[in-house]
């Protein structure tokens, strides 16, 4: 009886343990698209496919979050051929039509798609520092269906004597806040849609 009951066991935790290979492998096969606008203080908005600079500091910021938990971050810079050849994407306020479509041709699974902005506050009582605030919101749509799964926001503050370097601060802040709340909203939708 009892050597039954221990074969069951060893079943029960190799089932267990091969399931969570399978959804981690899985995990490490999806892949995710970042367009997340980024304002700081006094400072023009702007967006990777919009302009020709690389990751945003709220992008990487995140990337290396989902990087992290196995996720695959697709790099703007292999998407430069589509946006170039496409102004639909060349737009700050991108639609999510267009982000799923990019989103396709690149062959990803998910698009993070939001806004961060950075603003000031006023000065710190008796100091030269000035608060910093910051706000971001996001969408994740699957690319496969065109539906947003999740929508999410993280806020972040920083006090800083410079407020571009308080803004960016807090922008990373806000970051890192919505990183982790992405990660568990794309392990929920991809164990839902195996």
């Amino acid at each position: 009886m009892k050597r039954y009951f221990c074969a069951a066991v060893i079943f029960a935790i190799t089932l267990t343990a091969a399931s969570g290979f399978a959804q981690a492998v899985k995990q490490a096969q999806t892949k995710v698209i970042l367009m997340i606008s980024e304002q700081n203080i006094d400072g023009p908005r702007s967006a990777w496919w919009a302009s020709e600079v690389d990751l945003s500091a709220t992008e990487s910021s995140i990337a290396r979050k989902l990087i992290e938990q196995g996720f695959e971050i697709i790099e703007p810079s292999s998407l430069s051929g589509s946006v170039k050849s496409d102004k639909a994407y060349r737009v700050l306020d991108i639609t999510d039509q267009s982000s799923v479509k990019l989103g396709k041709n690149a062959q990803a699974d998910y698009v993070v798609l939001g806004k961060a902005v950075a603003s000031a506050g006023g000065p710190v009582p008796e100091s030269s520092m000035r608060s910093c605030f910051a706000n971001i919101t996001v969408k994740i749509i699957n690319c496969k269906t065109g539906k947003v799964v999740s929508y999410l926001d993280g806020t972040g503050s920083s006090v800083h004597t410079d407020v571009i370097t308080g803004g960016k601060e807090a922008l990373v802040k806000a970051a890192d806040s919505v990183a982790l709340k992405i990660c568990e909203a794309l392990k929920q939708n991809v164990v839902v849609s195996q």
